[in-house]
């Protein structure tokens, strides 16, 4: 048995003719004797001799300093591990935590190996419910093909089959029970791990088999897509370590969202050199498909549009731009658009402290990734997405660390599109420094997914697993009667203020404003107030919240403070929590909703005020609502 510093939390491991373990969280059992076993070819199971050599049980109390904090700049690492040298060449290491369990294979054989499957076994007490995005089918692909964009939906575990598949993060536990979410980080070499149903009280990982042979489907968007794979999920190194199976524990609905322990078991970076990483926000105009107005020339793909973008950018305090897709040939990094002139731009953008940065496609960015990098360095750009991966098996995960790996070499930073959460990669490489894996903003261009609701149950289920790329900030605003999915004319459901507050509640060191920029311009306080916020944290704390509920975040940066609130359907007054706010005075300015945001939701108001710590604070939140408040310190006490 190992516990939790605080003893909290018991795991309880046990070997007979195989190995299961247990936990308990303050004397009750929140994971019932679950197995887990690695079986490799010629019919070796690590399983199969438990002859124990020696264990080691030690406490470990440490500080991780994050180099992009999305959380907080300091990270207490407090557990205690248990590790089981078996006679055989393998361990099992155990970590318990104040806020969760995490537990990983280690092998020691001279040779390469091949993984063919883990066994990874989730039993829980009768009766549980688990919130889970279950994946949707692909026409003309297998279920292990997914961009990761799924509504997260509460499901009863018993009434999932194996039939039904989720990528992770998972959330099991409903109203006032433990809550615990199942995820993994350190994907290193090794496919990432689906959640299924077994007809019963347990949840199992499922591993996608490893790729034998993929086509091209070609296209506008053209990916690889896999047509046949092998009776095994990896071929891999045979000394190593392996992916962490990550159990998140919390007593309350608002201690999850500020959990960063898979940022903890993330593979620590190699990278030295980190001073050329700089988060911040960025534009992009491919959800709006750059509709401007109020402008003397053609909106589009084009020079001059790019040049506004710039200009906005500049006026409002964002640090780049995204030159989205079509500003080349999808396929063809170095086919550009005729209507641009790069150098033009780049010069342009270099003279007026902006940089610009660029949107690829992954199989033609596999195909062209020297020389690209290349080019890009040329241009000044600093930041890339690649995008339409689609996958996490074994081959792709390894494609995610060979990119960061070139694009770190040439000072460039990265995020995936159509991609797995981070799950620890953000430590191992900081250049990657977001990740979408989310169901986001562009889905209000042909669908009415992503509901006030959808957004307030995001901080607790997927976030878990790190940062979000959600792309906030659409200006014109909906009630849920008036909402259309239009394309070109884009809306969000729920308030303006909802829609701000993502910038603050969401962890994203590099945000992404995807609002119509002429819009913005007739809104400079807006805009100003928006353009001002951090992206990186030196302290994040969440003073409430209640899973598809509601939130308030409350982050520090400096000695500022920025809280952040949304509510669901539900209109609400907070009586803000300020207790954890350094004592002294400061300049506030609070935009909330408007009186007639009920009806109009982009109706919003911004106050200037002095505050002091003590002072109460209350806000309403109209339906589908949220609430920015900005704290600037003032005094030096």
């Amino acid at each position: 048995m190992v516990s939790s510093p605080d003893k909290r939390i018991e795991v309880n491991i046990q070997l007979s003719n195989k190995i299961e373990y247990s936990v308990k969280f303050e004397g009750k059992y929140i994971l019932e004797p679950s197995a887990i076993n690695l079986l490799l070819a010629n019919k070796k199971d690590l399983t199969g001799d438990l002859q124990i050599r020696r264990s080691f049980l030690h406490v470990v109390n440490e500080v991780i300093i994050s180099p992009v904090p999305e959380k907080r700049k300091e990270i207490p690492d407090h557990y205690t591990e248990l590790r089981i040298d078996f006679k055989l060449p393998y361990s099992l290491l155990f970590r318990v935590y104040n806020d969760g369990v995490a537990y990983r294979w280690a092998t020691s054989f001279r040779d390469s190996i091949t993984v063919i499957n883990e066994l990874a076994e989730f039993v829980f007490p009768a009766g549980k419910k688990v919130r889970l995005p279950l994946l949707s089918p692909r026409e003309g692909s297998d279920r292990y093909h997914t961009s990761f964009e799924e509504l997260y939906q509460l499901k009863a575990i018993d009434s999932l089959t194996d039939s039904a598949m989720a990528y992770n993060p998972v959330l099991t536990g409903t109203g006032n029970e433990v809550k615990l979410g199942i995820t993994e980080s350190a994907l290193v070499d090794y496919p990432g791990m689906f959640i299924s149903g077994t007809g019963g009280r347990s949840l199992k990982g499922v591993f996608a088999p490893y790729p034998l042979e993929e086509k091209l489907k070609s296209g506008l968007y053209s990916q690889y897509l896999v047509t046949k794979r092998a009776g095994y999920i990896a071929r891999t190194r045979g000394a190593r370590a392996f992916p962490w199976r990550v159990l998140i524990l919390a007593r309350n609905d608002k201690d999850l969202p500020g959990n960063d322990l898979v940022y903890r078991l993330g593979s620590p970076t190699s990278l030295k050199d980190l001073t050329w990483i700089h988060p911040g926000k960025c534009t992009d105009e491919w959800i709006i498909g750059i509709n401007l107005f109020n402008i003397p020339f053609k909106s589009g793909v084009n020079t001059a549009t790019y040049k506004y973008y710039i200009d906005f950018a500049k006026k409002f305090g964002l640090d780049r731009i995204m030159m989205d897709a079509g500003w080349s040939n999808n396929n063809d990094l170095f086919d550009i658009n005729p209507d641009i002139n790069m150098d033009a731009l780049s010069t342009y953008a270099r003279n007026r402290g902006v940089k610009i940065s660029m949107w690829t496609l992954a199989a033609t960015l596999n195909r062209q990734l020297d020389s690209a990098l290349k080019q890009f360095n040329k241009w000044g750009v600093d930041f890339i997405m690649t995008d339409f991966m689609d996958r996490d098996d074994q081959l792709m995960v390894n494609f995610y660390h060979r990119i960061a790996k070139a694009c770190a070499d040439h000072h460039i930073m990265i995020m995936y599109h159509g991609a797995f959460a981070p799950k620890g990669f953000n430590r191992t490489w900081p250049n990657a420094i977001t990740r979408e894996g989310v169901l986001g903003s562009e889905y209000n261009i042909w669908s009415d997914k992503p509901t006030p609701g959808y957004d307030v149950t995001l901080p607790f289920t997927r976030m878990l697993a790190g940062s979000l790329d959600y792309e906030p900030g659409i200006l014109d605003n909906a009630t849920r009667e008036q909402f259309r999915a239009i394309n070109q004319k884009v809306m969000s459901q729920g308030t303006r203020c909802h829609q701000m507050a993502m910038f603050i509640v969401y962890d994203s060191p590099l945000q992404v404003f995807s609002g119509n920029p002429s819009q913005g311009l007739m809104e400079p306080e807006f805009m100003q107030l928006l353009g001002s916020f951090p992206t990186t944290w030196d302290e994040t704390n969440i003073l409430e919240g209640s899973i598809g509920e509601f939130i308030v975040t409350a982050r520090k940066n400096g000695k500022d403070w920025y809280i952040g609130g949304m509510t669901n359907w539900t209109p609400r007054e907070i009586e803000l929590a300020t207790d954890r706010i350094d004592p002294g005075t400061y300049n506030a300015v609070l935009c909330r909703d408007g009186i007639n945001a009920d009806k109009y939701p982009s109706d919003y108001i911004i106050e200037n005020f002095k505050w002091q710590k003590g002072q109460p604070l209350k806000v309403f939140m109209a339906p589908g609502g949220g609430f920015v408040l900005k704290l600037t310190r003032i005094d030096k006490q």
